[in-house]
């Protein structure tokens, strides 16, 4: 809501133009064709019904429009609300008529916005600091309350929770899904609708990211390039919002096992900080940090090959590939759901990069974590993958490295190579100092294979410490956005 005086000239229709009762006092009130609702009070005042309204409610003789606005300069009127503040705007039309009219004419106008009226939402109680309950409790569900959105409200119990739950459920009674966790909900989420039948039907389906994990790499991409704080508000009033964008999907396979990813794969240094630093969980995002020194000091580097296909303007990226990338296996007539981009590898222009390695890091968006900005280039649906690449790196310009993550400079470094890809194929090799031992692979913050005699390397993983063909298909899933 803002307190500023207006050029009358420049006004909008307007929808409904009523003399109203503003706290005693007769008041000429007005709803205009673009949204705006303007009064005066102490000065010209307007509110945005898109972007500062909730919904509205009558109480009695007055309707009360439940706003909920942005922090300016500090100085807010009305309950605190973290990023934004409530403050409903009360009036009292002067008739039982004209508080019909203005009651239909908000909710015509608030209907003609598209926004969620139903929503399912997995809450993980058991990622980051473990406060997920108290965060949606708190923070999130008096919002969609405030707003009108029915809830149905599912805690997950366990590792693959949601994404069974979503394999089966009625996707039509919903307007779109929302995660309070980390990033790993949502990966369970896109995975669990990929492998529907109707996939192409239910990957319409919106997904909204609410932060309570230790990454929260996908809504800090969203938020951080509008300048919203990574915070359950601002995600929650995106969602709220209703406003959406695509996000490409990665397919990883090995042979028929396959894998979709929304944020990154990685091997090397990034993988073992990344799962080998679950027994700092307790910790939250600094338990990255604080394994990432250890892993520094005692640096392992990795034989193996990539290899890649090249977007426009790499494409002198590596060396020619040595060798051919193997055809697919078919896939059968009687496989359900997505099989991935309809690409035939073997035919590609395919380059090549050999170890050892430091770190291969393959990214879908810009934030790894909320402090790792991990990939600065990278967008949501360009039909790309950034591939961040260390090879030989002295310890103490590596620790000046993982210092620059924070701001995206790391990729400046003459030790990096960074560059976009269309396709991918991964083939990880043992330590150079210790070839009896392999690593891990990681993609979007869970395990995908163990080496030998790597960190927990006695626990089943869905895939085999091998090669990797790795795909992305352009805009396939769905998300709540604020507007860019």
């Amino acid at each position: 809501m803002d307190l500023q005086p207006e050029n009358d000239q420049l006004l909008s229709p307007a929808i409904i133009s009523d003399r109203v009762l503003i706290n005693g006092v007769v008041t000429p009130l007005t709803l205009t064709a673009d949204g705006e609702l303007r009064w005066t009070e102490s000065g010209r005042r307007k509110s945005t019904v898109s972007e500062d309204v909730l919904s509205f409610v009558v109480e009695g003789n007055t309707v009360r429009v439940k706003t909920l606005v942005e922090r300016r300069g500090g100085i807010c009127c009305g309950e605190s609300a973290g990023d934004y503040a409530r403050k409903d705007f009360v009036f009292e039309p002067l008739s039982d008529e004209s508080r019909k009219l203005w009651c239909d004419k908000l909710h015509q106008h608030l209907e003609s916005l598209g926004r969620p009226k139903k929503l399912f939402v997995f809450v993980n109680p058991f990622g980051g600091k473990k406060s997920a309950r108290k965060i949606f409790l708190e923070k999130v569900k008096p919002l969609f309350e405030d707003a009108d959105i029915q809830l149905e409200i599912q805690e997950t119990k366990y590792q693959l929770h949601a994404k069974e739950i979503v394999k089966s459920m009625d996707v039509s009674k919903y307007d779109g899904i929302v995660c309070v966790s980390g990033d790993g909900v949502l990966v369970e989420v896109v995975n669990g609708l990929l492998e529907r039948e109707d996939w192409r039907t239910a990957l319409k389906l919106p997904i909204g990211m609410v932060p309570a994990g230790s990454g929260n790499g996908m809504i800090k991409s969203l938020l951080e390039p509008v300048g919203l704080p990574c915070s359950a508000t601002s995600a929650t009033i995106s969602i709220i919002r209703g406003r959406t964008r695509s996000l490409d999907v990665a397919t990883i396979k090995q042979g028929t096992t396959k894998f979709f990813s929304v944020l990154m794969l990685a091997w090397g240094l990034v993988a073992d900080i990344d799962i080998e630093s679950e027994k700092f969980r307790w910790m939250g995002s600094a338990r990255f940090d604080v394994y990432g020194l250890q892993r520094i000091i005692c640096l392992r580097q990795y034989n193996g090959r990539i290899l890649f296909v090249p977007a426009p303007g790499f494409e002198n990226s590596g060396k020619p590939a040595s060798s051919s990338v193997d055809k697919e296996p078919p896939v059968s007539d009687k496989a359900l759901g997505y099989q991935g981009p309809n690409t035939k590898l073997e035919d590609m222009e395919w380059r090549e990069i050999k170890g050892p390695f430091v770190s291969v890091w393959l990214h879908n968006v810009p934030w790894g974590a909320e402090n790792t900005l991990a990939a600065p280039n990278a967008k949501f649906s360009d039909g790309f993958l950034d591939l961040i690449v260390m090879k030989d790196c002295p310890k103490l310009a590596l620790l000046s490295l993982m210092t620059k993550l924070n701001d995206g400079t790391h990729v400046q470094s003459p030790y990096v190579s960074y560059l976009k890809v269309k396709a991918f194929v991964l083939e990880p090799g043992a330590r150079i100092d210790e070839p009896d031992k392999e690593g891990i692979i990681d993609s979007d913050g869970e395990v995908l294979a163990r080496g030998r005699r790597s960190y927990k390397c006695d626990q089943k993983a869905l895939m085999s410490y091998d090669k990797l063909h790795i795909t992305v298909d352009q805009g396939l899933a769905t998300l709540f956005s604020p507007e860019y």
